[in-house]
């Protein structure tokens, strides 16, 4: 969904770009859920901490 193994960029930023552009572009509206972090991170092949780090960035600068 948001992350490639393939691409040279780190998995934090991947995700966190996915997410954040998800938001910006109406794919997620202002009111829907996101998945809790270890749906996130089971989905996405990543270690739960990733996903907790990429929803704490989100939050703080205002998107979740």
């Amino acid at each position: 969904m948001y992350v490639r193994r393939s691409r040279n960029e780190p998995l934090t930023t991947q995700l966190y770009r996915g997410i954040r552009d998800a938001i910006l572009n109406g794919a997620l509206a202002p009111d829907s859920r996101v998945p809790s972090t270890r749906d996130l991170a089971q989905s996405e092949g990543v270690a739960r901490n990733i996903a907790l780090r990429v929803y704490e960035q989100l939050l703080s600068e205002g998107y979740l």
